[in-house]
Order: structure tokens, then sequence, then C-alpha cells
């Protein structure tokens, strides 16, 4: 019975796949090929419309009978003016003497009336054999129909581009999730929050580079393509450069370039951009995704701190014109201060283990023993410490947080404490649970590099697939000589996720990293 009603409807969908290309062979022997149009000139988009429209009528209503006439005469000359627009038609109805549309453009819905004793009929005719789907423009006068939606009365049409594939059913919509990261052209089309997202998701950045542009930054490029892939701990994706036949990977970080920006005399710099890290897919990782790094000399982690801080507070209002902000139903303030624990105070608040007291490395095996978190024998104190950090710590940490101070054996690329040189000047900006930025007081110091470089290379020879090498390029840019310098690293689209309520990084990617589907 399955395989007799998919063979029917896959019938029927060839029969309408059909019937739309019969039209359009119809419109291309009668000399009104869609495909041959290379420009429309609108006017307006819908939005404009409809706010100068409903502008102008309230004015109306508030002022004097002597300046009727005046804003009347407004409307009439944006009516007259023979307003023209363009979209996709997402629905029909009528087609009687007289029918109505409603296209889609960039902004949003707007209603055509089309009437037979305007067009003629044959232009008529013409009109009524448009699809769902179609891209037509129209001319004509705004005007408010009977129920009081703004529509335009239109006395000219033009189809522009002829669907050929059916959108899916407008009560049902696009559902498949999966479908919908795929085919996201469509998912755009048929649902307006989703277009949205991707919106607010451009005004973020814009807000992120006017506040840092107004902070004196300056905004750079740096490769993609890498002969060593450092910066953080992640799997870097490997390939073959042929016009060298050298093997290159691609950026799993910003840091180490723009460090060397740093030490050419550029005291404040950033870059955002897309990384590639070779590892998992989930509801917040995408093997390819966007990050901001930013450094500036004569700061440290302090400094950091408070750049987030106002950062944030600062894209929340502009965006979203509040600074409390929801997720999935809990909300966030970022008004507030926000919170700062070292990670030693953090494990001890949530876990109830005083890594301050712990002094070697057998005290924290048996501490990790009694609290059934596995470690592996490479790992030492800090690393443990570490475990218990992601075990214990960070799904509490829902409202903003700095937690500061981490231990030395995770953190290769930062300052050491002064009083402390098990831990380093580090932190890590948490939201909802999340890790939302990683910050250093950066070091500058070319012989304790040297050294952590050597550190992780014996990680690397140990298995550790995410250690870091030498990068003797860099390490020959530190001996030149770099200030004291504060660093940060954002996820953005982490940041976007959570400015924009969105569940999956994926609702935040307008092209997420998919699995093929088989032939």
């Amino acid at each position: 019975m399955e395989n007799t009603e998919n063979m029917n409807g896959e019938a029927k969908l060839s029969e309408l796949l059909q019937i739309r290309r019969d039209k359009l062979t119809e419109l291309q022997e009668v000399g009104r090929d869609p495909f041959k149009i290379t420009e429309f000139k609108i006017t307006h988009t819908s939005s404009q419309i409809k706010d100068n429209y409903t502008i102008e009528e309230h004015e109306l209503t508030k002022r004097g009978s002597e300046e009727v006439e005046i804003i009347q005469a407004h409307i009439s000359h944006l009516n007259g003016r023979n307003v023209t627009v363009a979209g996709r038609i997402m629905s029909k109805r009528g087609m009687g003497k007289v029918g109505f549309v409603h296209i889609a453009d960039t902004d949003g819905l707007l209603q055509l009336f089309v009437k037979k004793d305007i067009l003629g009929e044959e232009e008529y005719n013409y009109f009524k054999k448009l699809d769902i789907g179609d891209i037509i423009g129209a001319a004509g006068e705004v005007f408010t129909t009977q129920t009081g939606e703004i529509s335009i009365r239109v006395s000219e049409i033009t189809l522009l581009s002829k669907s050929l594939l059916p959108l899916p059913e407008k009560f049902h919509g696009m559902t498949d999730t999966d479908l919908r990261y795929r085919r996201r052209y469509i998912d755009l089309i048929m649902n307006r929050d989703v277009k949205k997202t991707f919106v607010n998701r451009s005004k973020i950045i814009a807000s992120i580079r006017g506040y840092l542009n107004g902070q004196g930054f300056l905004e750079v490029e740096t490769p993609m393509l890498v002969s060593n892939a450092g910066g953080a701990a992640a799997r870097p994706f490997e390939t073959h450069f042929n016009a060298l036949d050298e093997d290159f990977k691609l950026r799993i970080s910003l840091e180490l370039y723009l460090k060397r920006l740093i030490v050419g005399g550029f005291d404040r710099v950033y870059e955002i951009g897309r990384v590639f890290r070779n590892e998992g897919l989930d509801t917040r990782h995408n093997p390819e995704f966007t990050l901001m790094e930013l450094y500036q000399a004569y700061t440290d982690y302090h400094g950091m701190m408070d750049l987030t801080e106002n950062m944030y507070r600062h894209v929340a209002r502009e965006v979203l014109g509040t600074t409390k902000i929801v997720y999935n139903g809990i909300e966030m303030d970022l008004g507030k201060p926000f919170e700062r624990i070292t990670m030693v105070e953090a494990v001890k608040k949530y876990a109830d283990v005083d890594f301050g007291e712990i002094k070697t490395l057998e005290e924290a095996r048996a501490a990790a023993d009694a609290h059934n978190v596995e470690y592996e024998q490479r790992h030492k104190k800090g690393d443990i410490l570490n475990l218990f950090f992601e075990r214990f710590v960070e799904e509490h940490l829902v409202q903003p947080t700095f937690v500061m101070d981490h231990p030395v054996e995770i953190s290769p690329l930062t300052k050491k404490k002064p009083d402390d040189p098990d831990y380093v000047e580090r932190f890590e900006f948490f939201m909802n649970g999340w890790e939302m930025a990683n910050a250093y007081s950066e070091l500058n110091d070319p012989i304790d590099q040297r050294e952590r470089f050597k550190a992780q290379e014996a990680l690397l020879a140990q298995g550790d697939e995410e250690a870091n090498t030498t990068d003797e390029d860099f390490m020959r840019a530190l001996e030149i000589g770099m200030p004291p310098t504060g660093g940060i690293g954002f996820g953005i689209d982490r940041m976007c996720m959570l400015l924009t309520d969105s569940p999956a990084i994926r609702d935040v990617l307008l092209f997420p990293t998919m699995k093929p589907l088989e032939q």
C-alpha cells in the first residue's frame, strides 16, 4: 500500500512539473520568456510601502482639518507615482474577474489586488496562468482594502522568473529539519522567522565591528591555509598544495598570525573569519565555524574581561533593544556585572573538591577516582582539575560568568600568574552553560614559549592529536619582541544562537556541514 501511495505521489508531482514546463514553453512561443528579462526597476519594498502609508494615515487622524487636504495629497502622490514592487508569489485566490496575490519580497509579504477591468482581458488571462513560487514584478496604486489590508491595485504585471518546482504546501510548510538545512533556499522562502534569524546574525556581526572600530581596533585578514595549524587544541584538516608540492592545513585558530601583527606594531587588531576543526557534529559544533579573535597591546586578561562585558551589552542593546535575553525560556541579564570566579573556586563550589589543597598528581588522581572522573595516564594535576570543571561546573554557569586562572598544563600560550606559576592569567566566558569566549594575558617570553611548545610536542608524540607543534616563524617574531598583550577569541555562532534563541548551531549557519545524500 505504501509503495502504491509513493508511486501515486511521484506521478502527481511529475504531472505538476510537466504542467509548469508547458506553461513556460507557451510563454516562450509568444515572446514572453521570463528568463530573457535582465532588469526590473523597483521603487519600494513591502515594508517601505506599509510604513509610509500607515504613518500618513495615522497623522491624518491626528491633525486639524486645515491640513487634511495636504496629507491626502501626499498619499495620493505616493500612489500616483505608479509604485513598482517585485517578489515571489506565496498565495493566490479569487480568479473570477478579480484575483488576490501575496508576494514575498526582501522585507515581508504584500498583497496585490488584480482586476480584469484594469489589466484588460489578455493580461488578466496571462496573470491567471501564474503559479505559486513564480517571481513577478507589479506596478500600481497603494490602497487599503475593506478588511484594512494595505495592498497594491495592479495596473501592470510581469513574470520575471518561472518556478518549475512547486513550493512545499502552505499549511505543512517545510518541517523536515534535515531537509531545511540542506535546502536552505526553500527554508528561507517558507519560514520568515528563519530569515529574521539570519538578518539578526548580520546585524550582530555589524554591531561587533562597529564597537571594535570605535575602540580603535583595526580589522585584518590572515591566511587560512597554513603549514602549522596552532593557537588552539584541535585536530586540523589537511590538504595538498599542488603548485608547491607541499602539505598544508586549514587554520584552527587566528591567534599566531594576529600576534605577529602586534609584534609588527599594530596595537589593536581583530579578525572575524572561518576556522576549521576536524571534529564531530552536534548542536554546538560544526567543522567550519566563525571565530573572532582580537589582540590589544599593553593590557591583560582583566582588560579583555572589561571589553567582553561592554561589547556584549553594546551588541544586545543595539540589535535586540535590551540587555535581558531569553534562551530556551531562561532569562540571562547582560546588564548586571558579570560574575568572576577562579577555576579552583568553581570546582570547590560545585564539586566540593578543593584543588587549592591538592599538591601532587597522586592526590589529584585519588580525587578523580573518588568522584568517578576518568583521566588518562598522560594527564597531570592541571588536566585533572579541568576534567573536574567540565564534569561538575560548566552546566551551572548560566548567567554571564568569567572563569579565571586556568592550570598551566592546558594553556600553552598564556602568561603564568606571578604569585602562582601552576596557574595562568586566562579566563573563559560562560553563558547558558556554554563556553562563549577564551582569553589570555598573552605569553610574550620567547624562552618560556619554546619550553611550552616542547611540552606540546611531547604530548603529540604520546598520541594527543590536538597538541601544538613549534612554529619557528612565530618564535622568531616573539624573539623580536612582543609587548604585554591581552587577547581573546569569541565563538560568533554561539553568540548568534543565544541572541536569536536558536536551538542548534545549524540554525545560525546558512549552509551547515551535512553528510552527503547518496545518489
